[in-house]
């Protein structure tokens, strides 16, 4: 096994982040600004009844989903857990579609039948927000292996949370992934609560949960997550492991969001305390950070932010006026886009061997 340690990155001096240039220094402010104005007006226009079902905010992780998109190409796949929001919208996935889907919504990135968990782009190579924790890791190995076996030179990236480490398909993916080399990484955004419990009472293991990769022979590796230049350093060695030596890797990534599990949780406040969410808004709010490191390296100035909020709300504004005049999908269509057969009227979908031939 060859891992890597598990560095906890603290400089912005490492040769990944001395390629950025202003401009891709700006379009991760933009990225980041982008998704948290998305997820606060998503919250807004939950609670006042225009959308229904579950609603689980990432606010106060972008940072993660801001540095690894950073690093991505479109060659690549991206698949997420339930906090996948603000990654979709940074992956490019319009906001009015996005809304439109939130609101059940025909014209809806998964025409209004998926609600949250969909929000599926395949010409994005991005695969959705997944509900069930883990379920989705398999699916990233499989990625992995189709790019493999095509000959292509991708990189599948899965994010997860870390209640997902604890599953049994989890652990069953990496055993596959390490076996057959597959190029896949898989990101635990470690915000300390599985749901509603905290790592330490859900996991036996004490030490770091990428450092099970070891058990699998897997490299693995840890940051922490308000840092953009940390996130890329450690992010970076990970993807050109796959590229060029199709070895997988696990990292984990240590965050926190400010919401509850979901908009439902009402014991939010109840096992982490209030000073604990206000001192991760005031000293390590990723946005914040980002900006200021932008100030003072003499990127951006003070109303930098400030504008990029202005277009970022506009944007948001426009979509949910565009989303909220759209209709829901007819009682008709809710047999379609279940099965590909079904769809397109296949024989073996008259007789209902949609997977299995005699």
């Amino acid at each position: 096994m060859e891992g890597t340690g598990g560095h906890l990155w603290s400089t912005a001096d490492t040769a990944i982040n001395r390629t950025l240039t202003p401009d891709a220094k700006l379009a991760i402010l933009s990225n980041l600004v982008r998704a948290r104005v998305f997820e606060q007006a998503a919250l807004r226009q939950f609670g006042c009844g225009m959308m229904g079902g579950w609603l689980n905010l990432q606010i106060g992780q972008e940072g993660v989903s801001a540095g690894v998109q950073s690093l991505l190409t479109p060659a690549d796949h991206t698949i997420s857990g339930v906090r996948g929001l603000g990654f979709a919208i940074m992956r490019g996935l319009p906001m009015k579609e996005c809304y439109a889907e939130l609101m059940g919504r025909r014209t809806g990135c998964s025409k209004g039948k998926g609600g949250m968990f969909s929000f599926f782009s395949p010409e994005r190579n991005h695969w959705g927000i997944h509900g069930v924790a883990a379920a989705h890791t398999p699916l990233a190995a499989g990625f992995a292996f189709a790019m493999k076996q095509r000959g292509e030179r991708g990189v599948a990236v899965c994010m997860m949370g870390d209640g997902a480490v604890n599953q049994g398909v989890f652990h069953e993916t990496l055993n596959l992934a390490g076996l057959f080399f597959l190029p896949v990484v898989f990101v635990i955004e470690n915000n300390g609560f599985g749901m509603f419990t905290s790592v330490r009472r859900s996991s036996a293991f004490k030490d770091c949960l990428a450092r099970r990769a070891e058990m699998y022979d897997i490299a693995w590796d840890r940051c922490e997550g308000h840092d953009i230049y940390a996130v890329r350093s450690c992010v970076a060695p990970a993807l050109e492991r796959a590229r060029e030596e199709l070895r997988p890797t696990v990292l984990e990534i240590f965050t926190f969001r400010y919401h509850g599990a979901t908009v439902a949780d009402a014991n939010n406040h109840k096992y982490r305390t209030k000073e604990e969410i206000d001192r991760h808004k005031q000293h390590r709010d990723p946005v914040d950070l980002w900006n200021q490191r932008l100030i003072e390296e003499g990127i951006a100035g003070e109303s930098t932010i400030s504008e990029l909020k202005d277009l970022a709300r506009e944007e948001a504004r426009e979509a949910i006026t565009w989303a909220r005049e759209q209709a829901p999908p007819d009682v008709g269509e809710i047999c379609e886009d279940v099965y590909w057969e079904t769809d397109h009227q296949t024989p073996a979908s008259g007789i209902g061997r949609h997977f299995f031939n005699d």
